[in-house]
């Protein structure tokens, strides 16, 4: 059996393991004699706080302390003598060797006398730099994970919009869509039979000319001039459905925006009336806008009335104008499909009633008006929508109720080259509408057909018919001299319209064409505009427009070739 260890070598082992220790923990050893402040420091210690040579006096001890922590550690220490508390523990920080800071934690035990007053205290005070900046790594970590989630967040709400605003796009558009699907499907025959009806009105017209005056006639003539007042509603009534399913055959030219308002003010000021002022802001240097002059035109006058109606007891409707430029956050912004890029502005602003949001968000809905029953259609803006999408356009309605409305359009700007004085003096003759050239009429209608055929005979024209496409051939084929094909576009058979055109055309190259249509979702107008060089009357027509459009088509250019074989379906 071994020796039994002398206290002499349990001591130095204890002292051993001690120290080995506090090296591996990096923790040095204090004892504070409270009443006499003496400070004993364990090598460890000293060595930890880089102390060479210390004097064993607590205020030096506390003059190690970084400065602003010494109050607060002094402040700590005190507040635990006046509790009697045990255990006290502090954070705090030291200067280090290499000039930086250390941290610190001092783990405190103190010891009371009889009388309650503090008489020792004796700790540990190990080093945690490396845990302190541990946490600032984690910290750091924590806040970069946090950025990272809510950017992320950020993108999920990014594209949860982008997806609410295609979704009100998609249902913007499934709205247009089915109700032009429901216009369109009437609007053919439809058109037909108010043709058919303004032609009759027109006959019995010129017959009550020829019959002299009489109670009789002058009632007759105010029937028909009743039934002519409902006809021209319901023509307009079709018109703006059209409009607003973007079916309505526009013939965009580059524009002189400034030219077109001022030129309206005119009638703008007779539908005000006195109680409204009207006020123009025309910017100089406006670039060219391409669109449709007469929709425009009927657009402004929509708006107008619309304000007026708004200024029950007068106010101030103002039409400004400006060059803007939509960039991708605001297009971005925007439930419908817009472009970037230059625009030309035209604002609409009045002093009425406005509106709230709620009737903001249905103000271009079909049929809906904030009117009284029998003094809107809810067709206006309908319209004014229909007209500006279709000409690759935006609007956009501001209005706060008892602020006023403000209706802001963007036309896009037309980079193209100008039209020449020729082109636009010819655009605004009027030609006459008689001739004694050769017409081949194709119409599936027979009572439209009938109507047309007499129409144009009264006005000198010699006219032949045919009730479709194919018999139309037959009727070139058996040599007849045609110096115009007028012919509806849609129609039963083999043979539609345009395809017909395109067969005749390529037999007379020198033929001209004239179509007409109620419907306008066909093969010569593509995206709302007609292909250039395309001659299209709308139905329904009176008298005079017909004469006037065939006048026109007549002693303009040949038909332009039409693409496509006669087999192509529209």
């Amino acid at each position: 059996m071994g020796k039994p260890a002398t206290p002499r070598r349990d001591a130095a082992a204890t002292a051993e393991l001690l120290e080995l220790a506090q090296e591996a923990g990096r923790v040095g050893i204090f004892e504070w004699r409270v009443p006499d402040g003496e400070v004993r420091l364990s090598p460890k210690f000293l060595a930890l706080f880089g102390l060479d040579d210390f004097n064993g006096r607590y205020e030096s001890w506390l003059a190690c302390i970084f400065r602003e922590d010494q109050a607060r550690v002094s402040r700590l220490m005190e507040a635990a003598f006046a509790q009697r508390a045990r255990d006290v523990q502090v954070e705090f920080r030291i200067a280090g060797q290499g000039g930086g800071l250390k941290w610190m934690e001092a783990r405190h035990l103190v010891f009371y006398d009889a009388a309650g007053q503090a008489s020792r205290v004796v700790g540990v005070t190990v080093d945690i730099t490396e845990r302190k900046r541990d946490l600032v790594r984690l910290h750091a970590f924590t806040d970069s994970l946090e950025e990272a989630v809510r950017e992320r967040t950020r993108e999920l709400e990014a594209e949860n919009d982008a997806r609410r605003l295609a979704e009100e796009s998609l249902r913007q558009a499934q709205k247009m869509e089915a109700v032009g699907q429901l216009t369109g499907g009437i609007a053919h025959d439809f058109n037909n039979l108010l043709t058919i009806v303004l032609g009759g009105l027109d006959i019995i017209e010129r017959q009550l000319a020829e019959l002299g005056h009489s109670p009789a006639v002058e009632r007759v003539a105010r029937a028909r001039d009743m039934a002519m007042h409902g006809t021209q509603r319901a023509a307009i009534l079709t018109s703006r459905l059209l409009a607003f399913s973007r079916q309505q055959p526009l013939a965009p030219k580059p524009l002189d925006i400034n030219r077109i308002v001022a030129g309206a003010c005119e009638f703008l000021t007779r539908s005000l009336g006195e109680a409204v002022s009207l006020e123009t802001v025309l910017a100089a240097g406006l670039w060219r806008a391409h669109a449709d002059a007469n929709e425009l035109e009927n657009a402004l006058l929509n708006m107008a009335v619309n304000a007026r109606d708004a200024m029950p007891n007068g106010g101030k409707l103002t039409i400004e104008t400006a060059n803007c430029y939509l960039d991708e956050a605001y297009v971005e912004n925007v439930a419908e499909p817009v472009e970037r890029g230059q625009y030309v502005l035209i604002a609409v602003a009045d002093t009425g009633m406005g509106m709230d949001k709620a009737t903001v968000e249905r103000v271009f809905d079909p049929f809906f008006t904030t009117k009284e029953v029998g003094k809107g259609t809810g067709l206006g803006l309908s319209q004014l929508y229909g007209f500006v999408r279709q000409s690759s356009g935006h609007v956009r309605i501001y209005s706060e109720v008892g602020e006023g409305t403000t209706v802001k359009i963007y036309l896009p700007r037309y980079v193209g080259p100008e039209r020449s004085p020729d082109e636009t003096d010819r655009s605004a003759e009027s030609p006459c509408a008689f001739g004694s050239e050769t017409i081949l009429v194709v119409e599936d209608e027979d009572a439209l057909r009938s109507f047309t055929v007499e129409t144009l005979s009264d006005l000198g024209y010699r006219v032949l018919e045919a009730s479709n496409g194919t018999n139309a051939l037959e009727v070139l084929d058996r040599g007849e001299h045609v110096d115009l094909l007028f012919t509806d576009v849609v129609m039963p058979g083999e043979l539609n319209g345009r395809q017909l055109a395109t067969e005749a055309v390529r037999r007379r190259p020198m033929l001209k064409v004239l179509f007409t249509t109620g419907y306008t979702r066909n093969a010569i107008i593509h995206h709302g505009r007609l292909d250039p060089g395309v001659q299209l009357i709308g139905k329904p027509f009176s008298l005079q427009d017909l004469g006037r459009k065939v006048r026109e088509a007549l002693d303009g250019p040949p038909a332009p070739a039409l693409a496509g074989s006669p087999n192509t379906s529209p």
